[in-house]
């Protein structure tokens, strides 16, 4: 099972010091995929948003600097937004990463958890779905075809166009990352595409018919067996008591700012700790219990990939690369 982390570098203030500069963040964010890596483990993702209180609106830029610095890790999108970017420029900004990082580029393509990049972009949030899939099916024919000729909605048509560079030795690998809709499930099974289901509330044990329908899907569209993985929230001290005091403020103070954009309540701490239980979706504790829950969910859903999200809101650099550290060295060979 491969284990690794993602971020979306994460803008919030530092208890009682205020948020870093974007500039600032990002720079933690290359040296914590530099940890991530020296501490054994398998994989690296940096998501994409439009907002003030996160830095990472490129993500292929972000992870072509992790590349020149690491030799090993997979990095991946987590998401890339793909209905407000344009196909063929996401194959490009791929295919140049995965050829500077020696085959180790994967995309994540999602419709995204926010619409901030509909308006900037200059899209109509009444074409959500409907732009997601023809974007998609543009990625994949440039990915498998060359010379490309298409036309759709919503971009420019191309007539027998060369979209250069390509990958060597392989596909462009790309995932389909989904929050819950079964519609999406089915979707990437049909299309034969790895499955990567963000996990951030409720019990990750109610995704199990979700996978099953990925399953039922692939068969359906008679491709073998593909990756799932699961991105999750949590973070890792050397005690229970630990994880908690580092962690519990920050969280709370990020999921309020988004909960009030949503309608949600703040969160408390009797939310946070049914979250943290053995059935919740927040993985955070000494290592021993951290590596029990993840070895759970693995069993029950699954798994052939896990992805710890530590950055909801932003914890001290050292914190998050002590963190970082207890997964490789502690929380890695239990669960494998």
């Amino acid at each position: 099972m491969e284990l690794g982390l993602t971020t979306f570098a994460e803008l919030y203030p530092v208890g009682d010091r205020p948020a870093p500069s974007a500039a600032e963040r990002l720079r933690e964010v290359v040296e914590e995929a530099v940890a991530t890596e020296q501490a054994g483990l398998d994989v690296y993702g940096v998501g994409e948003h439009h907002r003030k209180d996160f830095a990472a609106s490129a993500p292929a830029v972000v992870l072509a600097a992790i590349a020149g610095r690491t030799e090993r890790i997979q990095l991946t999108s987590a998401v890339t937004v793909l209905s407000s970017d344009d196909p063929v420029r996401v194959f490009q900004d791929f295919s140049t990463l995965d050829g500077l990082s020696n085959g180790r580029a994967e995309l994540m393509a999602g419709r995204g958890s926010f619409t901030e990049s509909f308006p900037l972009f200059g899209l109509d949030l009444s074409d959500y779905d409907e732009v997601f899939e023809e974007k998609l099916a543009l990625l994949l024919h440039i990915r498998k075809d060359e010379p490309v000729t298409w036309s759709g909605k919503f971009r420019a048509p191309l007539s027998d166009a060369a979209v250069y560079p390509r990958t060597d030795n392989r596909p462009l690998p790309v995932w389909i990352a989904v929050g819950g809709s079964p519609e999406s499930v089915v979707r990437a099974g049909l299309l034969g595409l790895p499955l990567a289901i963000a996990i951030i509330g409720g019990q990750p044990a109610r995704f199990k018919p979700l996978v099953d329908l990925y399953h039922r899907a692939l068969a359906e569209g008679g491709h073998e067996t593909q990756p799932v993985a699961v991105h999750a929230h949590g973070y890792i001290a050397d005690t229970e008591e630990q994880a908690i005091a580092d962690f519990y403020e920050p969280y709370a103070r990020a999921m309020s700012v988004i909960g009030r954009e949503r309608g949600w309540g703040p969160m408390t701490r009797a939310q946070f700790d049914g979250l943290r239980s053995q059935e919740g979706s927040l993985f955070v504790g000494n290592p021993d219990y951290v590596a029990e829950k993840i070895a759970d969910i693995r069993d029950t859903l699954g798994l052939d990939r896990f992805m710890l999200h530590t950055s909801v809101g932003t914890l001290p650099h050292d914190k998050v690369l002590h963190n970082i550290d207890l997964l490789g060295a502690k929380v890695a060979p239990q669960v494998r």
